[in-house]
């Protein structure tokens, strides 16, 4: 710890976060998470389980004439067994909506996912570490300190050299999301340049985002959590993992979207619902799932082993579900004016492939995060576009 600063220690508690669902108390502070308690108790896998608590959106928020901020945290950070560990997670500082400084946490746990089918994996503990942000614009500011969004991580502490405040209401709409690996942020360079992030700050509303790496598979309790969850606007990107993990066949995808939209619509029977299909994602266009890694060439990548032919037989692709989502959402506008469909090809099809390539042919690049949240602002918050201010 920096000396030279007379440091004012404040706790953190739920009422500087914001883009959480609930928070653990936990022996060494605070731990945010996406998905409540009920939720999380239903949850079926490690993959989930990991994801939900992987703070993707999650940022603490307040008001301080701070040059020097420093935050304790605990990180749980995940590698691969036989592959080497990837960068520490980054902390993104926004003075004012502006990126102004980025931090990292050396050590902390170490979770070894030892089987990459199951997501099996063995924990190493680890010392807590600190996020350090000096040299800070002098003056009253507006502070966003973006947690990494690949690290599961407990807050242990929080030090300025000023008092600090509660960030003071902007007045913007609450945008909440939900989706894939994608929309949790994979191969983002950094928290607030996850596309959804950026197509927040395009579209000056506040971000939740329930985007959980290989799991947006229309979990009734994940309907339930955005049923009960404040919302302006809602958005469900639906469709990449359900092919991928070949878990449902058209005949249980159907009902499963009806099911999802309708426990949603409990909770917000007029909120502007938007519902996008995937975006292009060639080696599962047109061929089932399940996906399985591909280590040829000696880097990852993913490939499709399901058979085309089986289309016929109820086997999903993303054209079946983009052919049957589209229909679902036009049978029920007719009931339901505020529900909306975006073909997720026009956040990145084969013009963006082109051009910003998917590295492992799943998850988009920065360039390519960068490209769908530009989309996603122009096309959804733009004139015109399901969550444009004049829709509500």
């Amino acid at each position: 710890m920096n000396t030279e600063h007379h440091w004012i220690t404040t706790p953190v508690t739920a009422d500087i976060l914001r883009g959480f669902l609930d928070v653990e108390a936990t022996a060494h502070g605070l731990l945010p998470h996406r998905l409540p308690a009920r939720a999380r108790r239903q949850i079926p896998d490690d993959q989930l389980a990991m994801a939900e608590a992987q703070p993707s959106g999650v940022r603490l928020a307040f008001r301080t004439r701070a040059t020097a901020i420093e935050l304790d945290t605990l990180p749980t950070k995940r590698v691969y067994q036989g592959f080497p560990a990837p960068a520490d997670g980054v902390y993104d500082l926004l003075v004012d909506g502006v990126l102004a400084a980025q931090a990292t946490v050396t050590g902390g746990n170490v979770r070894t996912v030892t089987d990459m089918l199951t997501q099996s994996a063995e924990l190493s503990e680890g010392p807590p570490g600190t996020a350090r942000f000096h040299g800070l614009p002098t003056g009253d500011k507006n502070i966003e300190i973006w947690l990494p969004h690949t690290e599961i991580t407990e807050l242990i502490a929080l030090r300025t050299n000023a008092s600090i405040e509660q960030a003071p209401d902007n007045g913007r709409r609450v945008w909440l999301h939900h989706g894939s690996s994608i929309s949790h942020g994979s191969n983002a360079a950094h928290p607030s340049a996850i596309w959804p992030a950026l197509a927040a700050a395009g579209g000056g509303v506040e971000l939740v985002n329930m985007g959980f790496g290989g799991s947006a598979l229309l979990d009734p309790f994940t309907a339930r959590a955005m049923r009960d969850t404040p919302a302006d606007l809602i958005s469900l990107k639906i469709g990449i993992n359900i092919v991928n993990s070949d878990v449902m066949r058209l005949r249980a995808f159907t009902p499963a979207v009806h099911g999802f939209l309708d426990t949603i619509r409990e909770g917000h029977p007029t909120t502007p619902l938007l519902v996008v299909s995937p975006i292009l994602c060639p080696v599962q266009e047109d061929t089932p799932g399940p996906l399985a890694p591909d280590f040829d060439g000696g880097t990852l990548r993913f490939k499709a082993t399901g058979d085309p032919a089986e289309r016929a037989a109820g086997r999903l692709t993303l054209n079946v579900i983009r052919d049957e989502l589209t229909r679902i959402v036009h049978q029920r506008a007719v009931d339901d004016p505020n529900l909306h469909y975006l073909d997720g090809r026009d956040l990145y099809g084969e013009t963006d492939y082109a051009e910003f390539p998917l590295p492992d042919e799943v998850h988009p690049d920065p360039a390519a995060h960068r490209r769908i949240g530009e989309n996603f602002a122009r096309l959804a918050f733009g004139d015109g576009g399901a969550f444009a201010a004049e829709a509500d």
